[in-house]
């Protein structure tokens, strides 16, 4: 279900003004509801106990990854469900 990487992937996302912004990969997984892949982000030069993450939805060709918004208040809110349950995973990893 989850991708879980040693190595630290990143993504570069435009913004509305055309600046790019260099984010990393926190957690890339499917849901079964959706039937869509997500991707969590936050920036990498950000300050992650300040930051924001930032969900897409996702969908890859080859090497090309294409990201849409999640406007959807259903699917925001499996994913948001979803995202609660590896961040839960991950604690009692640790």
């Amino acid at each position: 279900m989850t991708e879980f990487n040693e190595e630290v992937e990143k993504i570069i996302i435009p913004d509305e003004d055309g600046n790019e912004e260099v984010f990393e990969v926190l957690y890339k997984f499917d849901v079964d509801q959706t039937g869509k892949q997500y991707m969590m982000v936050i920036p990498v030069d950000g300050d992650p106990e300040v930051d924001e993450v930032y969900a897409f939805r996702y969908e890859e060709d080859g090497e090309d990854i294409s990201l849409f918004l999640i406007e959807d208040d259903n699917e925001w809110e499996v994913v948001e469900a979803t995202f609660q349950t590896l961040l839960e995973e991950e604690d009692l990893q640790d």
